[in-house]
């Protein structure tokens, strides 16, 4: 009896005292967070490889779609090898006193990662390389603004040059401790730290190149839509390791931005289509992909935030806003983004990174569903906060990204290829190779 009683006071001590170890205790690794991530790392690259060289690859004409493909190819392989050297490091360790601005050297090369070093619950080798493709498909992008008339050796250098000067910063600013992220900015998976950054440099790049030969008089049409469809949907499948993934989590909060993610791009898709098929009488196949691009570049920076309620009109918004922008830029100001990068992710990232500012800031009334009250300011501080990122990312975006373009020039002797090889293509000029010889 005694004995039983002893046995009994033992495990009622262990009962209460076990949740104080357990909070003690140094975080374990999560096995299914782990499986989760690496699935999600996989699909973000799956998206730039093969899915965005597919996507922009279509849409150009044939005698330069291997430059396209070769493009996103050398852009992952440099960004990796970046990101390795020192990149990762910048972006996420700790700068000391300029913390707030940008990171530190302590992790070059993965110094001190070792197969037991943890960032969260997760490998931080694992968190190290998702966080890379992210820094992989945003400069790649970029190259959609002047694809069909850019030089190879100006565009790897000023991809190379503008990651680590533009996307290793700002990415510091949002999520590696810099001041934005200080300041209490929402951005689940990147509307300021890629789309922005990334449609900004487009505009930026399309403007500084000057148009295509013939643009505005020689019709332009892609030359193989089945091949952007099926990179459309790649980027949509692609989509849902961005989102979802950035939870670094299984759990209930990367299933509600998986779903978030699935509703935007269902309502951008179409949204879109209905404007064309009211304005034009036909909907286009081109027309509802780029509809669903611009629902998943605004749902972005709102998928870890808001609920389906929220993404449908964030959707829905992304269809309508980015289908107007992309005649604005096209027609209205005959800027010759050449696959609409600027009206489709900068515009969405703009648009997605106001939205969430309005959908989670608490005490909304109407609102109230629509997102999870993850800001902790007012409504009004929130917006504010919201502002000032998409203004600094959007600044200080536009201005590197000219001086590293006037820098680029003058490394390589000029950014654009010449007249005669524009019409030669930059297949055969550039590669010497050709997309199709059916013969």
């Amino acid at each position: 009896m005694l004995q039983r009683s002893v046995r009994g006071s033992l495990l009622l001590l262990g009962a209460v005292s076990a949740p104080a170890f357990a909070e003690t205790s140094a975080p374990a690794l999560n096995a299914g967070n782990t499986a989760w991530i690496l699935t999600a790392t996989a699909l973000v690259l799956f998206m730039t490889l093969p899915g965005l060289a597919l996507f922009y690859g279509g849409l150009v004409r044939s005698r330069n779609v291997l430059s396209v493909l070769m493009q996103c190819f050398a852009i992952a392989a440099g960004v990796s090898l970046l990101w390795l050297i020192g990149l990762y490091s910048l972006a996420f360790s700790d700068g000391g006193a300029a913390n707030s601005v940008i990171g530190g050297f302590s992790k070059i090369f993965f110094s001190g990662i070792s197969r037991d070093s943890l960032t969260g619950d997760i490998p931080e080798i694992l968190f190290a390389a998702f966080q890379m493709t992210f820094a992989i498909i945003t400069p790649s992008l970029i190259i959609g603004a002047f694809a069909e008339r850019m030089k190879f050796s100006a565009m790897l250098l000023f991809s190379l040059l503008w990651t680590v000067l533009v996307y290793v910063p700002v990415c510091h600013w949002v999520w590696g401790g810099g001041f934005l992220q200080q300041m209490g900015l929402l951005d689940f998976a990147g509307g300021t730290v890629v789309h922005i950054t990334a449609g900004v440099a487009a505009l930026v790049a399309a403007i500084v190149l000057g148009p295509r030969k013939g643009f505005g008089r020689t019709a332009m049409p892609p030359h193989n839509m089945t091949m952007t469809v099926i990179g459309a949907g790649m980027l949509w499948v692609g989509w849902y390791g961005f989102n979802a993934g950035s939870a670094l989590a299984a759990n209930g909060s990367a299933g509600m931005a998986l779903v978030a993610t699935h509703i935007s791009a269902s309502a951008g898709a179409l949204m879109w289509m209905a404007i064309e098929w009211k304005k034009f009488g036909k909907p286009s196949v081109l027309g509802i992909v780029t509809g669903m691009v611009a629902g998943l570049g605004t749902i972005t920076p709102a998928s870890g935030s808001v609920g389906p309620a929220g993404a449908l009109v964030i959707g829905l918004s992304a269809g309508f806003v980015c289908f107007y922008m992309t005649h604005f830029i096209k027609r209205t100001l005959q800027i010759d983004d050449s696959l609409d990068v600027f009206p489709v992710h900068g515009v969405g990232g703009i648009l997605g990174t106001f939205l969430v500012g309005i959908f989670c800031a608490p005490g909304l009334g109407v609102f109230s569903g629509m997102g999870f009250g993850a800001g902790n300011n007012s409504i009004g501080q929130q917006l504010g906060v919201q502002m000032l990122g998409i203004i600094v990312t959007a600044g200080y975006t536009a201005l590197l990204t000219w001086g590293l373009l006037w820098l680029t020039g003058k490394f390589t002797g000029g950014l654009r290829v010449t007249d005669s090889h524009e019409t030669e293509g930059l297949d055969l000029v550039l590669h010497n190779e050709r997309g199709y010889d059916l013969l």
